[in-house]
């Protein structure tokens, strides 16, 4: 019997007309039968899901952006770790490539049957590796095509998190890996953007400084511009089940959403 099996592709994609490639890791909610069944009860509902960010970005075909979109849950494998998973954030209390608890420290699995070295291997190789194949083919693409190009890695999170941070995280989080995987004055329009949008705070390389997806493929010197922004799941949506999103609600911070990832598209054109 193989170690891990899915009747669900591993991403879905969508190929845009400019050159601006949006990544979502952590959208995906699908878990395997065979493998929900080792699951918490609370795990089932794979709570930590980046919810409805293909909704709040519903803009994106408009702008001839390519969208890349996980499908399985980052329970089943976190595509924005590394393959070798090693801390991205040292001395600080983070979540693994195959999770065994929740943001809430809570497990994931019943029992003790956590995933070995094999299973884990089996979903990265099922998983992992086409997102980024697909990912890293895309950024090739539009690279011939335009010369400077941009990858947006769009998040969304729990504005409470004890766990991860104290009190209440910014609404909207913008990484650049310290000044690495972008243009500092890129950086610096899109930190305009965010801390002056009315009614929401913002900031750039706090907590979250951009994943294994911004640090691998941001490459400024080479042209390629990557940007993580992590969103507060309270400026959009209900944050405890049913997750529902609030249209209301996201349609105030849409719009800012939007004039940053416009304002990516212009830089890198304009190169």
């Amino acid at each position: 019997m193989s170690l891990f099996t899915t009747t669900e592709p591993p991403f879905r994609f969508r190929q845009g007309t400019r050159p601006l490639l949006i990544s979502m890791p952590h959208v995906g909610t699908h878990v395997p039968l065979a493998l929900a069944s080792r699951f918490t009860a609370e795990a089932r509902h794979v709570p930590d899901t980046d919810w409805h960010l293909e909704r709040l970005y519903d803009f994106a075909d408009e702008l001839g952006a390519s969208v890349l979109v996980a499908t399985h849950s980052r329970y089943v494998i976190d595509l924005n770790r590394p393959p070798d998973d090693q801390n991205l954030y040292p001395g600080q209390d983070t979540t693994g490539l195959c999770p065994v608890d929740t943001f809430d420290k809570t497990p994931i699995y019943s029992a003790s049957d956590l995933p070995g070295k094999m299973e884990i291997a089996a979903r990265r190789d099922a998983i992992w590796r086409p997102y980024h194949t697909q990912l890293q083919t895309e950024l090739a693409r539009l690279k011939a095509a335009h010369g400077t190009i941009a990858l947006w890695d769009a998040h969304s999170i729990r504005s409470l998190l004890p766990r991860f941070f104290e009190g209440k995280l910014p609404d909207l989080n913008l990484g650049t890996a310290n000044g690495a995987s972008c243009d500092p004055a890129l950086a610096q329009t899109l930190r305009g953007i965010a801390t002056s949008a009315p009614g929401f705070t913002g900031v750039l390389n706090g907590r979250f400084k951009g994943g294994y997806i911004t640090r691998q493929y941001g490459d400024p010197s080479r042209g390629i511009h990557a940007v993580q922004l992590e969103m507060t799941q309270s400026s959009y949506m209900q944050e405890q089940l049913p997750f529902d999103y609030l249209p209301d609600v996201a349609a105030k911070v849409q719009p800012h959403v939007r004039r940053m990832v416009e304002a990516v598209l212009g830089f890198v054109e304009e190169r």
